[in-house]
């Protein structure tokens, strides 16, 4: 029966896998059986303790999902494949380059934070600082627009095949449904009653991830145990393409300037805190997942989407594809509430304040509903991703210019020249980056 089931959720190759196509070995019966329990354990332990109503009514929790939330997204299922394909065993170097990098972009949105936000409130709607950080809200605004209706398109594909419906229509109706549910109820509960749902959804997203990390661990303990153990062999063919495939995948680890729009619901050191805490938390899960999967690479061919990522892991147990395949609703519908929230913080603090935050949450559903109907995803995908860069190169001169005219900051000079390096990086990213995913 979960052969059975395996092979209708991970088509095509999935009969390869189980039967150990190209080296890849499946354990005894009795092993997947216990692999197969370990993963169950650790999802419902995982669960039991991030679904708790103590611990989801921590403030310091609720903090720190919403930029869990979008970091460890969508990106958590490609990257994996897309990075086996063009690095091999070098995978998890390159995955912890990525993180390092975001995890410093991400200290130029601290910085701002801190130092930032006192001088735009100082300067007034006619300030130099405010007006360069509105104009990196224009760009971040696009980028948000267009990846809640990303996100929700690839929750309705995933939703959907599991009946075995792939239609554009359907998957249209179901994401525009989703979306208007997700503004609804920010409209009518604002940002408390959108974050119980994110953390309800980054909880149960989380505890797949600790099943995958846990069925992932005891594969590699029972290869090493029967000395079948061994990293990849061949050399990848590194060329410049692979340098901007790099390049464009630093969005997989997009989503921590979502704490710069919370202003108002927690004070500056609570989001600096909790941003630097989710990228962290997210940056360790990636360390793992890529040190325990990276012995998978080569086993089976990988293409850039959740098929792959289940064709690679059902080696390792064969609950893990319909858990991945859970895991990736739960990815796409917290992502999308996070930007969701990031969307409707940026929007009330853009301009005059038109809009509260609450009817932001609308206005953000009817823009992604006429991208949804009238463009093609995927299509303008690396229009979204070359707009966080843009976001993020902005950012940095954002935090240059602040380093040299706000008061009470330390080292000037080595803060502006790090912060102009940083906006050159980002720039290269916008410019020459392959886009694969939106985080």
């Amino acid at each position: 029966m979960q052969n059975k089931l395996t092979a209708l959720l991970v088509p095509e190759r999935a009969a390869g896998a189980i039967s150990g196509e190209k080296g890849a070995q499946l354990p005894k019966e009795d092993q997947q059986v216990i692999a197969n329990a370990v993963a169950i354990v650790a999802f419902l332990a995982a669960a039991a303790l991030l679904l708790r109503p103590r611990f989801r009514d921590l403030p310091a929790w609720r903090a720190t999902v919403t930029p869990l939330a979008s970091i460890i997204g969508s990106g958590f299922l490609v990257s994996l494949p897309i990075l086996a394909n063009d690095v091999g065993a070098y995978a998890l170097p390159a995955m912890m380059a990525l993180v390092a990098a975001s995890y410093l972009l991400g200290g130029a949105i601290r910085f701002n934070i801190i130092h930032g936000e006192p001088l735009f409130d100082a300067e007034g709607q006619h300030g130099a600082a405010t007006a360069l950080e509105r104009v990196s809200h224009v760009a971040l605004a696009v980028a948000y627009f267009i990846s809640v209706a990303y996100y929700l398109s690839l929750l309705s594909a995933f939703f959907l095949k599991l009946f075995g419906l792939t239609g554009t229509p359907e998957a249209r109706v179901l994401t525009t449904a989703i979306l208007w549910l997700i503004g609804g109820y920010g409209w009518w509960r604002g940002l408390r009653g959108l974050e119980v749902v994110e953390e309800y959804a980054v909880g149960l997203k989380l505890a797949v991830i600790a099943a995958v990390l846990a069925a992932l661990a005891w594969y590699n303990a029972e290869l090493f145990a029967s000395g079948d153990w061994a990293l990849p062999t061949g050399e990848p063919d590194f060329s410049w393409d692979t340098v901007r495939l790099l390049f464009g995948l630093l969005i997989v680890v997009q989503g921590f300037e979502t704490s710069r729009f919370l202003k108002g619901a927690y004070p500056p050191a609570v989001r600096v805190r909790t941003m630097r805490r989710a990228q962290l938390i997210s940056a360790g899960i990636y360390a793992a997942f890529f040190a325990l999967a990276t012995v998978l690479i080569g086993s089976q061919a990988a293409y850039g989407d959740v098929t792959a990522i289940t064709n690679m892991v059902v080696v390792a147990a064969s609950v893990l594809p319909v858990m991945l395949i859970a895991g990736a609703v739960f990815a796409q519908l917290s992502a999308a509430v996070a930007d969701a929230i990031g969307g409707a913080g940026l929007i009330e603090q853009f301009g005059i304040r038109l809009v509260s935050r609450q009817h932001a949450y609308l206005v953000i559903a009817a823009i992604g509903t006429l991208l949804i109907w009238t463009t093609h995803i995927f299509e303008i995908i690396a229009l979204a991703s070359r707009a966080f860069a843009l976001f993020y190169f902005l950012q940095c001169l954002v935090a240059a210019f602040v380093a040299l005219t706000a008061p009470d900051v330390n080292h000037r000079a080595a803060r502006v020249t790090g912060f102009l390096a940083l906006g050159a990086f980002a720039a290269l990213v916008m410019l020459f980056g392959i886009p694969a995913e939106t985080g």
